[in-house]
């Protein structure tokens, strides 16, 4: 009887590099982070997350500062009128957004005319101290439309006086290209009506936006409702994403602001990875001939 011994495994054979991830988990030890996260300048300001969140309609401040924490937003939106209305400048939601490190942007909400919108932007930056805002001016009761015309002179005003505004305006490519002649170099496109959760209705428009404005800031405002609406947003290139309602209407807000900022995380580095096209019919993932690996 011939026993047959397998021949010995040459030294200078090539060894495939094993994951790090596979390896990690191997060991049954948390996996390290294959990708750094990749840089994010906002008016040229660094920043790690590409997550911006409101702060109206939480349970609590208590859930709304567990909320910042944990979706690792660095920028807090907040409307001035309802601060103004509330208290009168620095209130409690103020000293929690400082509180948190994170950088305060004021809006107009509620502003319905250029004029206003810019006589509150300065009452923002001497009350908090920030030459940033996020100018909202609407133009319909009912879908809460900005209005495109008094969007830009009010934008054109605002450049001229020092501020860094980051406009919110429809996925209109003509309005959006008059808010950069303008002198914006950040844009925020709807994805569907404000507080609707309907997500984004127009992914072609906001495609179209992306191609046409490739070195503008692009961040999908309003309509978001899931944190896959939030991850569709950044696959399709956009560089963040700002919501409100999603989060704190949700029955664990603190917990939708954690998936909220993973899906928004996933969806970049998806789109940094490079989407697999769609196909117009079937394609083999697994061939039946050649070979396994493109070596």
């Amino acid at each position: 009887m011939t026993t047959h011994t397998a021949p010995a495994t040459p030294t200078s054979a090539r060894t495939e590099p094993v994951s790090p991830i596979a390896l990690s988990l191997s060991k049954g030890v948390p996996a390290p982070q294959r990708h750094e996260k990749p840089p994010f300048t906002l008016a040229d300001v660094p920043l790690t997350s590409r997550f911006l969140l409101g702060t109206a309609g939480y349970p609590s401040p208590q859930i709304l500062r567990e909320a910042i924490d944990a979706s690792g937003a660095q920028v807090i939106t907040l409307g001035l009128k309802r601060q103004l209305a509330a208290s009168g400048g620095d209130n409690g939601f103020v000293a929690i957004i400082r509180a948190s490190g994170a950088r305060l942007l004021p809006n107009t909400a509620g502003c319905r005319t250029a004029r206003e919108a810019v006589t509150l932007a300065h009452m923002a930056r001497e009350l908090l101290g920030t030459h940033w805002i996020k100018l909202e001016v609407v133009g319909d009761e009912h879908t809460l439309q900005p209005d495109p015309w008094e969007l830009v002179i009010a934008a054109t005003q605002l450049v001229r006086d020092g501020f860094e505004v980051f406009p919110y305006c429809t996925d209109d490519l003509v309005s959006a290209q008059r808010l950069v002649d303008a002198g914006c170099r950040i844009l925020m496109p709807w994805g569907a009506p404000i507080g609707s959760g309907q997500g984004l209705l127009n992914p072609w428009a906001l495609r179209t936006l992306r191609a046409r404005l490739p070195d503008v800031t692009l961040i999908v405002d309003a309509g978001i409702g899931a944190p896959s609406h939030a991850a569709q947003a950044m696959e399709l290139g956009f560089d963040a994403v700002l919501l409100n309602s999603a989060v704190a209407q949700a029955a664990d807000p603190v917990g939708m602001a954690h998936a909220f900022g993973l899906a928004i995380e996933a969806g970049w580095l998806g789109h940094l990875s490079g989407l697999l096209a769609p196909q117009g019919m079937a394609v083999a993932s697994t061939p039946v001939g050649g070979r396994p690996f493109e070596i």
